[in-house]
């Protein structure tokens, strides 16, 4: 089904609220609803929106799907970088690192409790007034590890992907599923390299082939081309380019992506180091 956001205040508190409701046509469309609330119950995450309340309303022959989600102030991490285009201008590396840590301890939650978010993008990540990113749209979640062994179900997991994970943030183990291999939590992986490309470089690395209509499906079977730059660290770039590993096999985990991390980020304010 589609959905709609409603921004709406609470008659009690006085608080602005995010009213997601997604149209069901059948009770497949209600089925999925029903996923996306019990995947928001999961969690208790600062990186994870929460879900404050939810209630399935009738409307006529069909259904609604009403999710109360709390309003966050600052929009997108893809309107922030549109905005930063738009002047002409690129994120830091410093607030890049700050948000990707955000992102980054999100999908460690999610990927702990063995699930993967499937369809994790800049429009998927919210920023708070303090840059703390919030991963939002759990719709698409589903368990990390699948088992592919048989041509049908290769096919199934495949149709199911084209339909639940944007295409030019998906992994190319996505495209084509062997009928013979597992599919794991490091498909999220490719997808955080889509999205630290973006804030590296104003747009995703396949967003321009989509929009050409060319066939994003082939683009992402050859290794990636990071553009030429002065503007970030070489353990940036290097972090960028181990994410978007075509096998991924040789991806790291969200774990190790977070122990780099580390090793990229200064100190918290307050605190010395010491380089042995």
């Amino acid at each position: 089904g589609f959905s709609y956001v409603d921004l709406v205040e609470g008659l009690r508190d006085g608080r602005f609220y995010a009213l997601k409701r997604i149209l069901c046509h059948d009770k497949e469309d209600r089925q999925a609803a029903l996923h996306e609330v019990e995947m928001h119950g999961l969690f208790d995450h600062p990186n994870i929106l929460r879900l404050v309340a939810h209630c399935m309303v009738e409307k006529g022959a069909k259904h609604e799907a009403w999710l109360l989600l709390p309003y966050v102030k600052g929009g997108t991490l893809w309107r922030e970088v549109e905005a930063l285009r738009e002047k002409g201008t690129f994120m830091p590396e410093q607030r890049i690192l700050l948000i990707l840590h955000g992102i980054c301890r999100g999908l460690q939650a999610i990927h702990s409790k063995g699930y993967a978010h499937r369809d994790l993008k800049p429009t998927n990540v919210l920023l708070d007034e303090d840059d703390r990113p919030v991963l939002m749209d759990l719709g698409s979640m589903n368990h990390a590890r699948i088992e592919v062994n048989s041509s049908q179900k290769a096919m199934a997991v495949q149709d199911w992907a084209a339909q639940r994970c944007t295409i030019s943030y998906r992994a190319p183990e996505l495209f084509t599923v062997p009928s013979q291999c597992v599919i794991d939590e490091r498909t999220d992986i490719w997808s955080l390299g889509c999205v630290l490309y973006c804030m590296m470089f104003g747009e995703g690395p396949y967003d321009a082939i989509f929009q050409k209509g060319d066939s994003v499906a082939l683009a992402v079977q050859n290794p990636i081309v990071v553009p030429p730059t002065t503007r970030y660290s070489a353990a940036l770039q290097h972090l960028l380019s181990s994410m978007m590993t075509l096998n991924p096999q040789e991806r790291p985990s969200i774990n190790d992506v977070l122990h780099q991390l580390e090793g990229l980020q200064p100190a918290p304010a307050g605190q010395d180091t010491t380089q042995i």
